[in-house]
């Protein structure tokens, strides 16, 4: 049985969009074993993903910590890999290609390897792992096309337990903390907005934003011992009837279940780096999101779902 390896360490938008590019990979070696390297804090995602037989961890140590990365290159040459998939693309991965990996056919941007491909800083990931996966003949029916639907969890009994009625829109307003341009500071705003035109704003905070959420009108959803993981999430987002989100990676889970929502960008990234132009979300862009408008934003959402609203 051929032993395949694809490399995707972080980050969570990052690898929602390598989801299509995975499961081409899948189809294409259909009688492989496929085993997929990440690092400790997307495990659990990972494991959960239909399209990979075994979840690799690399607890990405330092490169000039040298125990560290022999026995790292040890568990690798035990695996004897005959194809590696460096969907990452880094200098870390570069690294790894040249000094800890025996010789291989490798896949990625390190020079010297069999299917050698930069990604322009002009093009999302899944754009590039296109045009990468069709140099090796790889047909790509998935990759400009993710669905992580498989990340859902069934949720209606949370729902009901929360009042939570069909037609909800969920709100998530936070963002990486060391990305505070990313945060539109609009959404409580926005959930007075909604709450006045008969429509239940809903959050599903992670660690980060349990405070900002939980000034924000509407229904916050949490679990017993703490926060909602992202399957919950996922599970929520599948229900919703619209979602209004920063450029954050529970945004790109929303996008990338296959419904509508509006995505909201700073000047800090060009959206169509980040793939949501092959979802069914829109998006607004401006140059400071505290000078985006509560109004632009409503025209958005009206304009998606309908109705007639103030």
């Amino acid at each position: 049985m051929a032993e395949i390896l694809i490399i995707k360490l972080s980050a969570l938008g990052d690898l929602v969009q390598a989801d299509g590019a995975i499961r081409d990979i899948r189809n294409f070696h259909p009688e492989a074993r496929l085993t997929l390297m990440t690092t400790p804090s997307y495990h659990r995602y990972m494991e959960r993903c239909p399209w990979v037989d075994e979840v690799f961890l690399d607890p990405r140590a330092s490169r000039l910590h040298l125990p560290q990365m022999l026995a790292l290159r040890k568990r690798l040459k035990q695996k004897r890999f005959d194809r590696v998939y460096d969907l990452q693309q880094v200098g870390r991965t570069r690294f790894y290609y040249r000094y800890l990996f025996p010789p291989t056919w490798w896949l990625g941007d390190a020079p010297g390897c069999n299917l050698f491909l930069e990604r322009p800083d002009d093009v999302c990931a899944a754009d590039h792992f296109h045009n990468h996966l069709q140099l090796a003949e790889i047909p790509t029916s998935h990759t400009l096309h993710c669905d992580v639907s498989w990340l859902a969890d069934e949720v209606d009994e949370l729902l009901d337990r929360h009042g939570i009625n069909p037609g909800f829109v969920l709100l998530i307003p936070g963002a990486s903390a060391t990305h505070d341009v990313k945060r539109w500071p609009g959404f409580g705003q926005l959930a007075e907005r909604l709450i006045r035109n008969g429509r239940q704003p809903v959050t599903v905070p992670g660690p980060a934003e349990m405070e900002q959420c939980r000034s924000i009108p509407g229904k916050m959803l949490v679990s017993n011992d703490g926060y909602l993981d992202y399957f919950a999430l996922a599970g929520v987002a599948r229900q919703a009837a619209f979602v209004v989100g920063n450029d954050t990676g529970p945004t790109h889970i929303a996008a990338h279940l296959g419904g509508r929502g509006l995505a909201l960008y700073g000047g800090h990234t060009p959206p169509q780096t980040t793939g949501i132009q092959h979802t069914r979300f829109d998006w607004l862009e401006v140059a400071d999101l505290a000078d985006l408008t509560l109004e632009r934003v409503w025209a958005k959402v009206t304009s998606a779902i309908g109705g007639d609203y103030e």
